[in-house]
C-alpha cells in the first residue's frame, strides 16, 4: 500500500472514533513510519512479534495540571509490519484501526491487560 493511501486509512480509522474519545484527544500526533529503528532483521525459520504501534508519552491517568509541557504525546505506526501481518488492503485498514485503537488506550492510561480485556 502506498504512504498516502496508508495515512488516508489512519485518518479514517481516526474519524471513525466514537466522538466522546475524539473530544477528549488534546495534542496528540499520529505518526507513520516503516519501522521501529531497533528491530531486528526478520530471521527466516524463527518467528517473532512485530512491534505495529506504539504510544509515546504520558497518559491521561498520570497527568497533572502542575507537571511540566513535555510537548506534544504521539502515535507511530509501522507500516511495513502491519503490512507484513496482513494478507491485503481490507485487512491493513481492519489492523490500522485495531493499532489506533489499541495506542489511544495507552493515551486513556488503559494497560495491556485492560486493551484485551476490550
Amino acid at each position: 500500500m502506498e504512504r498516502e493511501e496508508f495515512e488516508k486509512a489512519v485518518a479514517e480509522a481516526l474519524d471513525s472514533l466514537p466522538k466522546e474519545f475524539r473530544r477528549r484527544i488534546r495534542n496528540v500526533a499520529v505518526l507513520v513510519e516503516d519501522f521501529p529503528a531497533n528491530q531486528s532483521p526478520v530471521i527466516p525459520g524463527k518467528p517473532r512479534t512485530l512491534l505495529l504501534g506504539i504510544f509515546h508519552g504520558v497518559p491521561m491517568t498520570e497527568k497533572s495540571t502542575f507537571g511540566m509541557v513535555t510537548g506534544p504525546d504521539y502515535v507511530v505506526l509501522y507500516q511495513k509490519n502491519i503490512e507484513a501481518v496482513c494478507a491485503n488492503d481490507a485487512e491493513v485498514r481492519e489492523q490500522i484501526r485495531l493499532t489506533v485503537i489499541h495506542e489511544l488506550g495507552h493515551y486513556f492510561g488503559m494497560s495491556e491487560e485492560q486493551l484485551k480485556d476490550i
